[in-house]
């Protein structure tokens, strides 16, 4: 009888359990919808196929250039949370009264819908690399992928890229580049080139490419003339300067020098001969100051052993005198002469 009430409080424990644990798994995550300025978005669920947004050149965060997401039908008091990458979040739009720029926004937005069942936010960006947004409400997290696009907008800068020197008569490579306010590269720009040398100036216009490996840029070769220089100025169309956005920038020169590599050979070989000299010079110097040193020496020793030599001699002959003096006085007791 005691292990049937202990079976049946188990039993209805778990059975009290599951019904608290309930209500949080069966939480409404609602109906997520995607619209651009009113009109329902195109793609987004796939990485391959994002929202195409333009990119806010006029530094206001519009209803063309943003994706709304609008979370609906969630359960009263559910908390919407939104985290971006390589995109912006934005609450609202930009109005007359209440700008919103590309300054504006984060990366991460929270919003309690309190007593109501809705949230509504705006994603934007400035990079023309696919971003992303993920959306979190009642356990359930959706992503979603947008791209900017800056087909519509100009140039607002370009640059050059120019050798500083070259080898008179060689072919050189000039690069220029086009991009937009926000530093995106920017293809289709017209950008023209002035090549100057020695008073003849020839104009070039090429068109950056669109390709994704060179995207944005395009090359021009040109040949070295036999002395000077080379000046280079490229120049485009572009933007009119907006308020809180980079400075456009319509045109860069460069200059590039031209070497006569014969020129700068021969003057090399002269420095080595002139070194070479000096090297010689410098080492017959030495050998000369080593002789003499050498025989300074030589001449010296020769000096010491003449005067040891002499020293000795007069010491024998001392020591002979005395002691053929000794002999003579002492015939027993002679001792032997030196030699």
């Amino acid at each position: 009888m005691n292990s049937f009430k202990k079976v049946s409080l188990i039993i209805a424990a778990a059975l009290t359990s599951t019904m608290l644990v309930s209500p949080a798994a069966n939480a409404n995550a609602g109906t997520v919808t995607l619209t651009v300025a009113g009109s329902a978005a195109t793609g987004g669920t796939v990485v391959t196929t994002p929202v195409s947004l333009p990119v806010p050149a006029d530094n206001s965060i519009d209803a063309a250039d943003a994706l709304k997401i609008a979370v609906t039908s969630v359960d009263t008091g559910t908390v919407v949370t939104a985290v971006a990458t390589n995109a912006t979040i934005v609450p609202a739009l930009a109005t007359s009264t209440a700008p919103v720029t590309a300054s504006n926004g984060t990366s991460t937005l929270s919003i309690a819908t309190g007593t109501g069942t809705a949230a509504d936010f705006y994603v934007y960006t400035k990079s023309t690399a696919v971003g992303s947004v993920s959306i979190t409400r009642a356990g359930t997290t959706t992503v979603y992928y947008v791209q900017g696009s800056n087909s519509a907008a100009t140039a607002n800068s370009i640059t050059l890229s120019a050798p500083a020197s070259g080898a008179a008569g060689t072919s050189q490579v000039l690069k220029v580049s086009a991009f937009d306010v926000f530093g995106n590269p920017k293809s289709g720009v017209t950008v023209n080139t002035l090549v100057s040398s020695n008073g003849v100036a020839t104009a070039t216009a090429l068109t950056t490419d669109t390709v994704t490996a060179t995207i944005g840029t395009k090359e021009q070769t040109i040949t070295l003339p036999a002395s000077g220089s080379v000046v280079v100025t490229a120049y485009a169309t572009v933007a009119s300067a907006v308020t809180g956005l980079s400075t456009p920038v319509g045109a860069v020169t460069a200059t590039i020098t031209v070497r006569d590599l014969a020129g700068e050979l021969a003057a090399k070989i002269a420095e080595l001969a002139t070194a070479n000299a000096a090297l010689a010079a410098e080492k017959a110097g030495r050998a000369a100051d080593k002789a003499a040193a050498d025989s300074a020496t030589v001449t010296a020793k020769v000096a010491s052993d003449l005067a040891i030599a002499t020293a000795a001699a007069k010491y024998k002959a001392e020591y002979n005198a005395l002691a053929t003096k000794w002999n003579k006085k002492f015939p027993k007791l002679k001792v032997a002469l030196k030699k």
